[in-house]
């Protein structure tokens, strides 16, 4: 017995140290990109020994604030990530709950139709809805910007899941005090399924905080301009230097970064939670 329960401790140490090793191999490249952003002109960056020493330096983001549009593309980026991400947490948990407990002909294979929008990459639907923004005139808008970001087969999915592991009997419960559809859902379905909305909420935010091909697909425009596609037209005139260039995807990463670290409890416990205990 005791055997076994040293062998259990090993092999528990050697995952956590396998975990730490990963961590720490991820870190790598966000840790030079900071220290590159506090570093003076003319430094090699590349040399890890000039890199951790003194000097440092903030010059390198007061001239990006100060020389590009980042607080406009930082505007644009938050404004169009908030209103997806709540849109998409109140469509998606609308339709998981009409897929998951009412009943009405052709459920099943609507749900499968959402399932497939998985299986379609993103690149072969950029040509046709480009080409729907171009009919109804709605390209160098925030509409181009949030509209696609709200289809999400995948939220669908994750709250039909969690929907389906509620017990009926909650709902038969509610039905004979006398709730309608719209007050099951909002007193019961809604309050257990916080912290799945909370993780489809910060996949969501993230996604769309990041999304490149599409934004730069349909704004031209420098004051339309998300962080992920200003930013590589702020770099492209620094290529020598690479200091003022990571100043500004520090700042572009910021608040991902931030997001990610206040809320990850919310995605582990999202993801694990698959009913009620």
């Amino acid at each position: 017995m005791a055997s076994v329960k040293k062998k259990t401790t090993t092999s528990r140490k050697l995952l956590h140290l396998f975990g730490y090793l990963f961590v720490f191999i991820w870190l790598i490249p966000v840790l030079w990109m900071f220290m590159t952003a506090l570093k003076p002109g003319g430094t090699a960056v590349t040399v890890i020994s000039e890199l951790i020493k003194a000097p440092f330096t903030l010059d390198n983001y007061s001239y990006v604030l100060n020389n590009a549009s980042i607080w406009r593309w930082t505007w644009n980026s938050l404004y169009v990530a908030i209103v997806t991400t709540v849109v998409t947490i109140v469509l998606t948990s609308l339709a998981a709950f009409a897929l998951s407990r009412l009943k009405f002909i052709g459920k099943n294979f609507i749900f499968w139709l959402i399932i497939g929008g998985l299986m379609v990459p993103v690149e072969a639907k950029i040509i046709p809805l480009f080409q729907i923004m171009m009919d109804f005139g709605l390209i160098n808008s925030y509409s181009a910007l949030i509209l696609p970001g709200l289809a999400a087969p995948l939220g669908v999915f994750i709250m039909k899941q969690f929907y389906d592991g509620i017990p009926n009997e909650l709902v038969e419960a509610a039905k004979i005090d006398g709730a309608g559809t719209l007050r099951i859902f909002w007193s019961i379905f809604l309050p257990l399924s916080r912290s799945s909305m909370a993780a489809l909420g910060i996949f969501t935010f993230i996604t769309s905080w990041n999304n490149f091909l599409w934004p730069f697909l349909a704004v031209n425009e420098e004051k339309m301009m998300t962080l992920p596609v200003g930013i590589p037209t702020f770099q492209s005139a620094y290529t020598a230097e690479l200091m003022i260039p990571m100043a500004a995807n520090v700042l572009a990463s910021l608040p991902a970064i931030i997001v990610f670290i206040f809320f990850q409890k919310h995605i582990i416990k999202g993801i694990t939670m698959t009913g009620i205990k």
